[in-house]
């Protein structure tokens, strides 16, 4: 007889309505719980039963995690909020519209309509060996079949290597990092982390992408006004205009006077197991016009350090144009 395995196991559905409520069922579950918000990753780890949790805890009731604020110095985002909502919020929109250009690159309008933001920040990597059941070190095991000599990685990292190789999948975390945003973590005391602090690589832990544990729910994300109102760049490339991952993307923000940067944030995702905020072509470009001369220099710079897979030198030269085009954006 086949193997089916598209049948979803048997779990125990919870339902809070509450944060507070939330985190306590998370606590009691530990690490055979699971917490559902959009669903869309997740309904992909079950019905493939790579992923048996006992039991599920949705967090859909949980009105507090939705939606926007208004706070002094900023908006505050919860999590649960969609990434429609997001690309049509008119704030985002105007003050902030790196973040409602990169929500509107993920995937298709239908996903965007049930996918959360901290549901697209959260989300596991999507390395096919990985989320096939393979067990490698993500998973378990002792290998990375990615990394094999044969294996297909044209999809995988250049960056941030330490055994595994698979890349961070969020089009919304480079956009955060790029607006210096805020997380919000409760578990159950409040925690805050910077979006840069928030993703991990396997070089900390593994298992993880960002610094959630068992027990840890992001309820709000936090965008200061610092960057509000910036010259913004995002840019996606993937193999198809919809539906698909990056295979390299760009946020940045800039803050101009005149023809001068006078400061950048910069970040790129799809080359490294977590967005990666290019400091040191940040600091090239402060005080500086944005001449032909600095954007060749601040894609030259942004590629020390890469390293391809068999299969994946072309994200070399897609990263060092994304960071040159993203310069460029701001010259005179």
């Amino acid at each position: 007889m086949a193997n089916m395995k598209d049948m979803i196991p048997a779990f125990d559905l919870v339902q809070p309505t509450t944060v507070e409520d939330a985190v306590d069922l998370m606590k009691d579950a530990g690490d055979e719980g699971w917490v559902l918000a959009g669903g869309l990753d997740t309904f992909d780890w079950f019905k493939d039963r790579i992923k048996r949790p006992r039991v599920v805890i949705d967090i859909g009731g949980i009105e507090e995690m939705r939606g926007f604020r208004d706070e002094a110095g900023g908006i505050e985002i919860g999590a649960m909020t969609t990434l429609t909502e997001v690309a049509n919020h008119a704030r985002v929109r105007s003050e902030f519209g790196v973040l409602a250009t990169a929500a509107e690159h993920v995937a298709t309008p239908q996903i965007r309509n049930q996918g959360t933001l901290g549901g697209n920040i959260t989300q596991d990597t999507r390395c096919w060996y990985y989320r096939s059941g393979w067990p490698c070190y993500r998973a378990g095991g002792n290998v990375c079949y990615a990394s094999a000599p044969l294996a297909m990685n044209r999809e995988h990292c250049i960056l941030g290597r330490s055994r595994c190789v698979a890349v961070n999948p969020s089009d919304t975390a480079p956009a955060l990092i790029a607006l210096d945003a805020k997380m919000v973590v409760q578990s159950p005391r409040r925690r805050l982390y910077d979006a840069e602090d928030y993703f991990i690589g396997p070089s900390v832990d593994i298992t993880r992408m960002t610094v959630l544990e068992p027990g840890d729910l992001l309820t709000q994300v936090f965008v200061p006004a610092f960057w509000a109102n910036s010259n913004f760049y995002f840019e996606k490339v993937r193999d198809r205009g919809s539906w698909d991952f990056q295979l390299v993307s760009v946020a940045a923000a800039f803050r101009m006077s005149g023809s001068t940067i006078e400061d950048a944030r910069i970040a790129v995702n799809g080359v490294a197991p977590y967005p990666v905020r290019l400091d040191a072509v940040e600091r090239l470009v402060r005080g500086e016009a944005a001449s032909e001369s600095l954007q060749n220099a601040a894609g030259e710079l942004a590629i020390q350090g890469t390293r391809a897979l068999r299969h994946n030198d072309y994200k070399i030269v897609m990263m060092r144009n994304l960071v040159r085009r993203a310069v460029r954006s701001v010259a005179a």
